[in-house]
């Protein structure tokens, strides 16, 4: 059971990232305690000019106090400028760096875990949540900071004073922390709610956008709305429950403090009019002044209270995917791959309900072609997730020139792996950098010749920035078949030692198919290659062709030797080559 985050924790991570900022904060402590000191001074320096001056009607010296009060403001000010600016740099710091361990975290994980979450969500985390953060770290760095140093100096001020008057200011604090605690009790739950149901309401978002030519064509519009409408009305309803208990808490401190400021002054003024020597209308007027002094910084981080229960909600999300386990990384590098692969009696299921894969074994010599066939959710495609460590067995063992690949270092293993997907992925860059994507030092004459083995170097010709022009996000604009073809291309350009097409040419038309078949074969000479063929008429000329269904090889061979048995094979392929 994965351990729950609690907000202590997430504090205490927050505030690594922010004492990583140790020049920023140090400037800003150094200011805050001359900003407060001054203030405190400021105050004490009021009540001397109405004791010393006012009450004696000494204009000089009210004027020369005047100056020297301005010059105390003044650095006040100043002081005010360089923690409000470092606060803003250390923030923005502190969020640079969550944002990036956040974006390298999820570049380490699985592709079990991706599979497992919906995108949207995991980008409201990288976005919305990370944000949340930023807001309350601009916000209250500074103001936790001055607040706690303000308390700390002005009561130190007021004792020095009256610690009669002091303890009097002070009744109201017990009541502020009780309703604060009362309120973040029943707060908290609807704050990490909003963040939920926002993550819910960006994946429907991304999910819509992405996939709006199928919402379209079944008409859909309608009900994709409704969805919406509720999962939105839903985050307006706990959004107001959750700001609603949070905006009790100002004007609860603000009528406490309003109660402990008239308190001072009846109980103030009673005492100088009962014959107190110790005070005087100055040092009332200074308690009074102290006793707002001493309300504000703890109506700051009442106001802070929404902002930073929001960002405590985000942070919990933000550093529940930084705890994942990242996927595993160590194993021996490899160096050359002859390309020998071994199943042996390999069990899988993505979920322990359903097991995909049921004791299967496969022999590939180097250099040979093994087909994969068999209807839909047979287990093809798992076999190729397999291979490629996006998921490890339960069960048996697959090893690549005797070596079992999960003691293998899984980078160096991809390296060495060439994938044409059925669903092709384009990145929002230049046709070149994708084709060159598998091999960034490849020279721009080596990203053309891949591009004319794959048949695609006239058609990137006709655009007027050729291999220069920009692609849109997934490649949206050219034609599915274009982009399967620029991925054909990519793989070549690889030049792996192992090589899987995974339907690579179910998009491509029959007469494009034709001609990149020759450029195919010429990549595969030398390379053990797995094939997923959609038209089975593909792969007659495989070494091996293994009938897969219901998670298991039911029949093998070569095309004539399967064929002839007129079994599971014979009626496949002859039911393909009818559609086809």
């Amino acid at each position: 059971m994965k351990r729950k985050t609690y907000s202590k924790d997430v504090i205490s991570k927050i505030w690594y990232y922010v004492k990583m900022q140790k020049a920023a904060l140090a400037i800003i402590f150094i200011s805050v305690i001359i900003n407060t000191a001054s203030m405190v001074y400021g105050t004490m320096l009021v009540g001397t000019a109405i004791d010393k001056y006012i009450m004696v009607f000494d204009f000089d010296g009210l004027a020369r106090f005047c100056f020297m009060l301005a010059a105390v403001y003044s650095v006040s000010a100043l002081t005010s400028w360089l923690q409000t600016r470092f606060s803003v740099i250390l923030s923005n710091k502190a969020i640079q760096q969550i944002r990036h361990d956040l974006f390298d975290k999820l570049g380490g994980l699985s592709i079990r875990y991706f599979d497992s979450k919906p995108h949207g969500e995991l980008m409201s985390r990288l976005t919305n949540d990370v944000d949340n953060i930023w807001q309350a770290l601009n916000q209250s760095i500074v103001q936790l900071i001055s607040s706690g140093l303000s308390i700390i100096m002005t009561l130190i001020a007021m004792f020095i004073i009256s610690p009669l008057l002091t303890l009097i200011a002070l009744l109201i604090v017990p009541s502020g922390i009780v309703i604060t605690k009362i309120v973040a009790k029943h707060s908290k739950k609807h704050f990490a709610a909003q963040q939920k149901i926002l993550g819910e309401l960006n994946a429907t978002i991304e999910e819509t956008i992405s996939g709006q030519k199928v919402v379209k064509i079944f008409g859909r519009e309608r009900i994709i709305i409704k969805n919406f409408a509720e999962k939105n009305e839903n985050l307006r309803s706990v959004g107001i429950k959750a700001q609603f208990l949070s905006s009790i808490i100002w004007p609860a401190m603000n009528s406490l403090n309003n109660i402990g400021f008239a308190l001072v002054a009846f109980i103030g003024g009673g005492l100088i009019l009962s014959g107190n020597t110790t005070l005087t209308i100055g040092k009332i007027s200074n308690m009074l002044i102290y006793s707002k002094q001493l309300s504000r910084p703890i109506n700051e981080m009442a106001n802070l209270f929404s902002s930073l229960q929001s960002a405590i909600a985000g942070a919990e999300r933000v550093f529940e995917v930084m705890e994942e386990k990242p996927e595993p990384l160590d194993g021996k590098p490899i160096t050359q791959i002859k390309g020998k692969v071994e199943f042996k009696n390999v069990t899988f299921g993505y979920n322990a309900e359903a097991q995909v894969l049921k004791n299967v074994t496969i022999t590939a010599e180097p250099g040979s072609t093994i087909a994969l066939v068999g209807p839909t959710g047979a287990g093809k495609t798992t076999i190729v997730n397999l291979l490629t460590r996006f998921y490890d067995v339960d069960e048996g063992s697959i090893l690549i020139d005797g070596n079992d690949i999960r003691t293998l270092d899984r980078n160096t293993l991809r390296k060495n792996l060439g994938m044409v997907l059925q669903d092709t992925y384009l990145f929002s860059s230049s046709i070149r950098e994708n084709i060159r994507y598998g091999r960034p030092d490849a020279t721009d004459e080596e990203v053309e010749q891949a591009a004319i083995h794959a048949n695609v170097h006239k058609f990137i010709a006709h655009f007027p920035n050729g291999y220069d022009t920009i692609l849109s996000d997934g490649g949206e604009g050219i034609s599915q078949g274009q982009r399967q073809l620029i991925s054909i291309a990519r793989a070549i350009l690889a030049s792996p030692s192992i090589l899987i097409l995974d339907e690579a040419t179910s998009n491509i038309d029959t007469r494009t198919e034709k001609n990149i078949q020759q450029a195919l074969l010429k990549l595969m000479e030398g390379r053990t290659s797995f094939v997923i063929a959609h038209r089975l008429s593909t792969i007659r000329d495989a070494n091996e062709i293994l009938v897969i269904n219901d998670g298991q090889i039911i029949e093998k061979g070569n095309h004539d030797a399967i064929y002839n048995k007129k079994g599971f094979y014979y009626n496949l392929y002859n039911g393909h080559r009818v559609r086809d």
